[in-house]
């Protein structure tokens, strides 16, 4: 498959980033260590450059009602500038995607789905609309690039650049303003690493310039880019999911842990069974482990009893930079589900021990 590229690759490329292969895209994975690029967000303030994530504008009377239809939270509970997180259920017990909403107005919002996915959620919420003339759907995808700027110091760095009261934001909510010297930016107070801060959505025509006016108001807090090797430590760290790691086409949400999402106060595809399945009980879940032995659990290693049995598998893992030990989340049997519940991940032919913990792994 051909590579996609952002409008900024070659700003990125002179950065010094390793760019990589992610989601269909080349991304920057690192502009210096990923353990110091971690710090900067956790401590200061960073930015990604996730232009290769999708949206979808869908306007018109019926927005809303499709909206109920192909997402299992309940997006009528949105007003004009909140967002709301949700995801996209199958007809198979799955997850099509995870996503953000967006109320710009009762009869206009903005989908934001996760780039490798861009595609398939399009083709799959058209396959849903049957609301004939009432509804607008356009992918603006190829034209927009976001800039998420995360960090405890967002805040601070960005003010120059706006009227908006960035620090009285409520997080979860959005405006509409001038930025940089743009009018009509969406200034998202959302995020995927825990630390706070703040998503830019721009055309592409202004990428360049916002960047630079990011970073020159930024630079008295040490502001910073970002690859996606940080952003990965970073939501792991908090316990977000990555889809195609953590959640897929084949994995029940409510076994992800996205039940807390999922609202049966109006149907929704595949919500009778879902609610079923709710009430049958579930017969694993998600959950997240550290390892009390030294070691670095990776995708796909073997979670295993204290027999060596294999009970699941780990689905992500890392080096937590902010603990210093291996944290990683993964499917077990329910027994196996309860914080303290003792693992053990199959590291070649080593079984070490490892400790179910309460999600998120760092607290805020």
């Amino acid at each position: 498959m051909e590579l996609k590229h952002v409008p900024l690759e070659r700003l990125h490329e002179q950065l010094g980033a390793k760019m990589v292969p992610f989601a269909g895209f080349l991304m920057p994975v690192r502009y210096s260590s990923d353990i110091e690029e971690h710090q900067t967000v956790r401590n200061g303030v960073g930015v990604f450059d996730v232009s290769h994530m999708g949206e979808f504008i869908l306007k018109g009377e019926k927005a809303l009602d499709l909206i109920q239809k192909v997402s299992a939270n309940d997006a009528s509970l949105l007003y004009d500038g909140k967002v709301q997180y949700s995801y996209l259920p199958n007809d198979q017990g799955g997850v099509v995607d995870d996503l953000l909403v967006y109320q710009i107005s009762p009869i206009e919002y903005l989908l934001v789905v996760n780039a490798s996915n861009i595609e398939k959620d399009w083709n799959w919420i058209q396959s849903q609309n049957d609301f004939g003339d009432g509804l607008e759907m356009v992918n603006i995808s190829d034209g927009t690039c976001l800039f998420a700027v995360q960090g405890p110091l967002a805040a601070q760095a960005l003010q120059p650049l706006t009227n908006v009261l960035l620090d009285s934001m409520s997080y979860y909510t959005f405006e509409k303003a001038d930025f940089a010297g743009f009018p009509n930016v969406i200034i998202s107070a959302t995020g995927y690493t825990g630390a706070g801060g703040f998503e830019i959505y721009v055309a592409n025509e202004q990428a360049e310039s916002v960047w630079k006016a990011i970073f020159e108001a930024g630079a008295p807090y040490g502001i910073k880019p970002i690859g996606l090797g940080a952003r990965d430590t970073l939501r792991l760290e908090m316990g977000y999911c990555l889809y195609g790691n953590d959640v897929d086409d084949t994995v029940s949400p409510l076994e992800a842990g996205l039940g807390w999402v999922t609202k049966f106060t109006k149907p929704f595809v595949n919500s009778d069974n879902l609610q079923h399945q709710k009430k049958e009980g579930l017969k694993r879940k998600l959950v997240g482990f550290e390892l009390i032995d030294r070691g670095i659990p990776r995708s796909h290693y073997e979670l295993c009893d204290a027999d060596g049995n294999r009970i699941g598998e780990v689905t992500s893992g890392t080096q937590s930079p902010t603990l210093g030990k291996g944290i990683g989340m993964g499917y077990v049997p329910t027994e196996y589900s309860k914080p303290g519940s003792e693992l053990f991940v199959k590291v070649r032919d080593r079984l070490l021990k490892a400790q179910v913990v309460k999600l998120p792994f760092v607290k805020n």
